[in-house]
């Protein structure tokens, strides 16, 4: 599936097109870092900082160190084959969460822990391309291990101050810091190897940077919780692909802790808690070959759609107030409901408009896990 658009007053549409902040190429040095050079001319005096504002800094600082010194130790760098990503250490028993697209279709990694430069051998325990999460499992889990702290992602909020940390372009252990710039986005990902480019609801949009090699990293808040899974950052598509700065995208905790705990536990996903129709369609044309729906090419039987009486042919046009002119339209649609909950669904049939209230199921889990 392509990248979403941006709202403009449309829910669960984004104008940015997106990138995976996934697997960088090359080892650990493989970022080329060049030093900047102060303009030239003296720079003009500045006032000295008030006694308040300096305390308040200081405060800030003391905070920022706090945080990094209580989750860095749980972010890791994972490698496989020539690429790169980030990881959180989930539990003591050695199981790492991070991005289906980290780990692609391998089955096999390398390890390397924040506070140590020994690589460590890990396995794949399952992966979960639909909503882009995956655990792996270090085969011989060191003592010391400190797993990361959730937090409740119904208490984000815009403005909260968070902290990025993973390995962008290789640097390990590195941070970068910014804000929850918006909550409940639903965001398309780019096709990539290991995911099918997966539309994921309820992300977590920050300004903090988010580069290649930070996808399975934490985002984390002022009290040292992870609230999000570092997964996506914006591109410009007028700039060949230029990073769009301050556009980046976290998988909220709450999806993180039901996938993680399913696959740890279960060995594969069996509650997806993501809202389905029961339906398989594809992107319906007009006569000008501009997207105008989507079509139903198959119902599930006894499946929500089924229920409500849509069939093979129609042409669904509308989730409630959203439009839908495309298969992408109506995923990213789903991606933002719930199963169990009730909608409208506007759909035409012989050329006729109609509707049906349909109660939603849940998205049947497709996923891999070690041989």
């Amino acid at each position: 599936m392509p990248g979403g658009r941006l709202p403009g007053g449309v829910a669960g549409a984004l104008a940015a097109v997106l990138a995976l902040a996934g697997c960088s190429s090359g080892s650990s040095s493989s970022a080329t870092v060049a030093a900047t050079g102060s303009p030239q001319g003296a720079a003009a005096p500045q006032a000295p900082a008030t006694s308040a504002q300096s305390n308040g800094g200081t405060q800030l600082q003391d905070a920022y160190q706090a945080v990094i010194a209580n989750v860095l130790p749980s972010v890791v760098q994972i490698t496989t084959g020539d690429s790169l990503g980030s990881g959180i250490v989930y539990d003591d028993k050695g199981d790492i969460v991070t991005n289906a697209h980290v780990v692609g279709t391998a089955t096999t990694f390398t390890v390397t822990l924040a506070n140590s430069t020994t690589a460590l051998d890990a396995s794949l325990v399952a992966s979960y391309p639909d909503s882009d999460l995956a655990v792996i499992r270090l085969n011989k889990p060191p003592s010391g291990l400190k797993p990361a702290s959730f937090g409740d992602s119904s208490k984000v909020q815009i403005g909260q101050i968070t902290l990025a940390m993973g390995s962008p372009l290789g640097l390990s252990s590195s941070v970068t810091q910014g804000i929850v710039s918006a909550i409940g986005r639903t965001v398309s990902e780019p096709q990539a190897p290991g995911s099918p480019g997966a539309t994921i609801g309820n992300m977590v949009q920050t300004s903090a940077a988010i580069n290649p090699g930070n996808s399975g990293g934490a985002l984390a808040d002022l009290d040292s919780k992870v609230i999000g899974i570092n997964t996506l950052a914006a591109v410009e598509p007028q700039t060949n692909g230029a990073a769009a700065p301050g556009i980046g995208f976290a998988i909220p905790a709450s999806t993180i802790t039901n996938i993680a705990d399913q696959l740890i536990k279960q060995g594969k996903v069996t509650n997806s808690g993501r809202a389905a129709l029961g339906v398989t369609v594809r992107t319906n044309t007009n006569q000008q070959f501009q997207p105008s729906g989507a079509v139903i090419v198959a119902v599930t039987p006894g499946g929500p759609a089924a229920s409500a009486g849509l069939q093979v042919g129609d042409v669904i046009t509308k989730i409630d107030d959203t439009q839908v002119d495309s298969l992408n339209a109506l995923t990213t649609a789903l991606a933002s409901l719930n199963p169990g909950s009730k909608v409208t669904v506007t759909y035409t049939r012989n050329g006729e408009t109609r509707t049906a209230d349909v109660t939603l199921g849940e998205l049947a889990p497709a996923q891999t896990s070690s041989p």
